[in-house]
């Protein structure tokens, strides 16, 4: 174990808000000059990069305007450190209030596979403003130097604080930071998390759900005022995708479970476009093209020739409507109506129709993989939310012994204990609801050749798993990550110590589990070897933590074949 002290942290006093496509301008080699802002301003959100290519990688801040109106003129400045008498690339651009003063700039004219400094400015008639400086590094565009990667997701501000991501910030020699959804959360103050919010003195803002453009827009300020994920940001460019929170809970293209027009939530559209348009002006990502699909946010990376890191979109394009256990099953007792309700739940599930990525973004993926594939790149990374492999409960009801079955005191938790017995998939907002869809992927990935590592977030909990097509032909490892702060299945199933080793006991493919654990893991790939360190905090509940690595497991590519996950430490 490893003693993380809270010492001085990267972009501790920046501001961070991204803007919509049209606020990505095209970096120049000489900035004009601009006139002074006749105000004040702070950089209260940090600075952020994103989406490395290996000529360009977008930078971002947020200008937060104290006094003064209008547009704010922001000069922006990439350095390289190794050689200090170099020319920046350097330029301007504008905050203004449309777009919630965000500033976001592809940056462009860069070598590969090298790391730059950048920073933002601020010409005030009171002096010059700067912004924290942050560190960005481009793609390699050839050779097969090591892919080190750190891997996140399930941030919730009101469960505690982001000790993982500082945590994180702390790791040395990483090349990009992959976010694999639920960036925030969309409750209130009184939903997901109050408890320990109110504990802690670290409630949402706004107090209620976020539902209009405003309420999504403080989220992501309340959010990038953390200082742990400013220093994450400031690290490495990250490559984001979302998850549903970022929407609300259990999105698909057409709704989601905690969307209620009911209640005064308004029109299912209108909350999508104004989720999407908040996280496109916060985070370091590049926007479709004009007259292209809003939420058509799937793009390729390459690194060398060690991998594409193809990042997916699996909510709000293609999915098709939400399939849920808890729906079917919540207050059933009857055993002859379980299994009326499991009956009619599989049909649906097992419907050829039932798709996860739409058919524009599979047959998109499919030609991707075969071109990574046919370039000789070593692997093929999805950057995907949500679990890919084939997973089932343990039989609760003879793996665990009276006196644990008796503590179980969640009623959904009691009633999966039942239906535990009947080995079924159990998480069917996971690719395991959507098996005609993961079948034509994996298929695809066999007409490639692809050598799939798949990362996963969403459930809170860490695996390691292999992926089996329904022929049993081996296509690819699994790497999911745990959450920085949401709590996984062990705070539901209580008492059970030994739930990690039941689940990969019952799973054929799940080779480790942990179901209790908070923090994130390092994912490197070089030609041959894929291996994830698993990196746990101690607290999250106090700023005084640890941190540990609890497992590190790894696949070898030997004769042209995946070898079996193996535990290395």
């Amino acid at each position: 174990m490893t003693k993380i002290t809270r010492r001085g942290l990267l972009g501790a006093a920046a501001t961070g808000t991204l803007s919509v496509a049209a606020c990505a301008t095209p970096a120049t080699k000489v900035a004009p000059k601009a006139a002074a802002y006749a105000g004040e301003v702070e950089f209260l959100h940090g600075v952020a990069s994103g989406d490395p290519l290996s000529d360009r990688v977008i930078i971002w801040t947020r200008v937060t305007p104290k006094s003064g109106t209008g547009p704010i003129p922001v000069a922006y400045s990439v350095t390289d450190p190794d050689n200090p008498t170099s020319t920046p690339v350097t330029g301007t651009t504008t905050a203004s209030e449309s777009r919630d003063y965000c500033v976001k700039v592809d940056v462009t004219g860069l070598k590969p596979g090298k790391t730059y400094l950048y920073t933002f400015t601020v010409a005030t008639e009171a002096g010059a403003v700067a912004s924290p400086e942050g560190r960005l590094k481009t793609t390699a565009a050839k050779g097969d130097k090591p892919l080190r990667m750190g891997v996140v997701s399930c941030s919730n501000w009101q469960f505690g604080f982001f000790n993982a991501y500082e945590a994180l910030s702390q790791e040395e020699d990483l090349d990009v930071i992959l976010h694999l959804g639920d960036y925030l959360y969309e409750y209130g103050v009184d939903g997901y998390g109050a408890e320990v919010a109110t504990k802690l003195g670290r409630v949402h803002d706004p107090i209620t759900e976020m539902v209009t453009l405003s309420d999504y827009r403080m989220r992501h300020a309340q959010y990038k005022t953390d200082p742990a994920l400013q220093a994450a940001h400031a690290l490495a460019p990250w490559i984001c995708t979302w998850d549903d929170h970022e929407s609300t809970n259990n999105s698909y293209r057409t709704g989601a479970q905690n969307h209620n027009p009911e209640n005064g939530e308004g029109d299912w559209s209108d909350r999508k476009q104004a989720a999407i348009q908040a996280y496109f002006e916060w985070l370091p990502l590049r926007e479709p093209a004009a007259g292209d699909i809003t939420s058509a946010v799937w793009r390729s990376f390459t690194f060398g020739d060690v991998a594409t890191i193809h990042a997916l979109e699996s909510r709000l394009t293609g999915r098709s409507p939400d399939v849920s256990w808890f729906d079917a099953l919540a207050g059933v007792t009857d055993q002859d109506v379980m299994m009326q309700r499991v009956t009619e739940t599989l049909q649906t599930v097992n419907d050829p129709a039932r798709t996860m990525l739409g058919s524009e973004q599979e047959a998109w993926l499919a030609t991707e993989l075969k071109a990574s594939a046919d370039a000789g790149k070593a692997w093929q990374v999805l950057a995907n939310q949500v679990v890919m492999a084939k997973t089932k409960l343990p039989n609760f009801q003879e793996t665990l012994t009276p006196e644990q079955l008796a503590a179980q005191d969640n009623g959904f938790v009691k009633t999966m204990v039942g239906f535990s017995a009947l080995g079924l998939p159990f998480n069917l907002d996971a690719w395991d609801g959507f098996p005609a869809a993961r079948e034509r992927l994996y298929s695809g990935a066999a007409s490639a050749g692809a050598n799939l590592v798949t990362l996963a977030g969403d459930t809170h909990t860490a695996w390691a798993n292999t992926l089996y097509d329904a022929q049993g032909g081996k296509r690819g490892v699994e790497f999911g990550c745990t959450s920085i702060t949401s709590p996984g299945t062990g705070a539901y199933i209580k008492g059970i110590p030994d739930l990690g080793e039941q689940f990969a006991e019952a799973n054929t493919e799940v080779h480790w589990h942990d179901p209790f654990n908070r923090g994130y893991t390092i994912v490197t790939l070089t030609k041959d070897t894929a291996r994830a360190e698993y990196r746990t905090v101690s607290n999250i509940l106090t700023r005084d933590y640890t941190v540990e690595t609890v497992a590190v497991c790894e696949t070898r590519q030997e004769a042209g074949e995946l070898t079996d996950l193996v535990s290395v430490a």
